[in-house]
């Protein structure tokens, strides 16, 4: 097992969305924490970028959602993105992203569902089946109560995994 995972999101229609290196920092009970740092090369949609301001993602075992949590000046403190389970090959984890997020924005605390249109028009364009459908919205609905209440990862589990790439 490498210390360095590739992280590979895609749109339901296979396109690109997001491909990253991540250093593996920890796995426990609740997944995979990796860690992003500040000029990380990576792709998004499609497009060399390089990651300004670093990040830790937590990919779940076994859920339909993945966590990144950012330090300030990024003004949302958790962005969840709803997935597909994460699917692993080697070092490389897969994820298909729905499109819905849930965020929760670091100066109010607000946490907000983000992107129901998209997901509305991509649900009828790239044909995502009811049962998918039903588990984004299943773990949207998780993540809006998680997000407010604390409950971890969300309140403090991650601070010590963001504290190693800040």
């Amino acid at each position: 097992m490498s210390d360095v995972v590739r992280v590979v999101y895609q749109k339901y229609d296979g396109t690109a969305h997001r491909d990253y290196p991540a250093r593996r920092l920890a796995e426990d009970d609740l997944g995979v924490w990796l860690g992003v740092t500040a000029g990380t090369p990576s792709v998004y949609h499609g497009r060399a970028s390089v990651e300004r301001i670093p990040f830790i993602l937590l990919v779940p075992h076994s859920a339909h959602w993945t966590g990144m949590f950012n330090p300030p000046p990024r003004t949302s403190e958790v962005y969840c993105d709803i997935t597909t389970r994460a699917r692993w090959e080697g070092d490389t984890v897969h994820l298909i992203d729905l499109d819905l997020d849930v965020v929760r924005r670091r100066a109010t605390g607000l946490v907000e569902l983000r992107d129901e249109d998209e997901f509305a028009e991509h649900r009828e364009r790239f044909g995502y089946p009811d049962d998918l459908v039903r588990e984004a919205h299943l773990a949207a609905d998780w993540l809006l109560g998680a997000l407010g209440d604390g409950t971890e990862p969300f309140a403090s589990a991650y601070r010590k995994w963001l504290a190693l790439v800040t």
